[in-house]
């Protein structure tokens, strides 16, 4: 299945990070935090979003940092994705 998102809405797919600490300490799944890194999938087309003018400015297989508690899970095909607004994306990791 295809997600196409509206508006300034952003589809991301969460990178998994290492089960372990630099100590080599194995941590459960409720013990890890909740990923910030993922990977971007689709991208809305922008336009205007509570009358003010917004243009996206990350595109699909970007790598960004999200707030911690930003948008809506998912599954989509067996695969857990989030959609964000643009405004809850932090950073482009480069």
């Amino acid at each position: 299945m295809k997600v196409r998102p509206l508006f300034d809405k952003v589809v991301i797919k969460a990178i998994e990070t290492s089960e372990t600490t630099e100590s080599g300490i194995v941590l459960p799944g409720a013990a890890q935090e909740k990923p910030q890194l993922a990977e971007v999938l689709a991208v809305g087309p922008g336009g205007t979003v509570d009358g003010k003018e917004v243009v996206m400015q990350v595109k699909p297989g970007d790598k960004v940092l999200y707030s911690k508690y930003a948008g809506s899970e998912f599954k989509i095909d067996g695969e857990e994705v989030v959609i964000v607004r643009q405004a809850d994306i932090l950073a482009v990791v480069e």
